[in-house]
């Protein structure tokens, strides 16, 4: 391990501690192949899955994984979809299902998660629905406190998420936060998880290295 990852290390043990006393568990992955082998051991038989919209699933390799080794998984994939009403309805099957995955647009090191979102199917999946929440997300997303999460969240995730999408907001052209009513505004719903209702619900799977945005 690099001095970094030695340091990364630790600050992911230290977050984990501070998801258990918050009713969530917590693991470390030295990578994406050992973070898709931990998803896929956490995912039981036959279950039924879907995602939130998240570049970290992407880049970490975490669906394809499934859909390769998990033949006996129901994958919902809104990407699939045909139609509008197609997707709202894969939106909406994410709260009876058994496993969601999402990413978190921040993690502060005492445990909170925090998520901006624009449709708000992905905070709401997490607040409630689905019986297990698997939370990927890669050591850049910690933050050490609530205002840096807030921060990195509004001047680094939310501006490159808004060009991926292609959307016209005033952060898209300059980078910056302006606190925006756009019609392309994708900051609708603030949401900090403190603590999970349900033991357990919420596992939160940190990956060395720098994923999504």
């Amino acid at each position: 391990m690099t001095p970094l990852e030695t340091h990364h290390a630790h600050v992911a043990e230290h977050v984990i501690k501070e998801l258990q006393k918050r009713n969530m568990e917590g693991y470390y992955c030295s990578g994406p192949e050992e973070a898709q082998t931990l998803v896929s051991s956490l995912i039981e038989n036959e279950a039924s899955v879907t995602f939130g919209g998240s570049m970290t699933i992407t880049e970490t390799g975490v669906l394809p994984y499934l859909k390769e080794h998990r033949k006996d998984l129901t994958i919902y994939d809104r990407s699939l979809a045909k139609n509008p009403e197609e997707v709202q309805e894969i939106y909406r099957k994410a709260f009876s299902c058994d496993t969601y995955l999402m990413s978190s647009n921040a993690i502060t090191k005492d445990g909170q998660l925090l998520n901006i979102d624009g449709n708000g199917n992905r905070v709401a999946a997490l607040i409630f629905g689905p019986r297990q929440v698997l939370v990927i997300a890669g050591m850049n997303k910690i933050c050490e406190t609530m205002e840096d999460a807030m921060n990195r969240v509004r001047n680094t995730a939310t501006p490159a998420n808004c060009l991926r999408l292609n959307k016209q907001t005033p952060c898209a052209l300059t980078g910056s936060c302006s606190d925006c009513q756009s019609p392309d505004c994708i900051c609708s719903q603030i949401v900090t998880t403190r603590h999970s209702g349900t033991a357990g619900r919420i596992k939160v799977i940190l990956v060395e290295g720098s994923w999504g945005y």
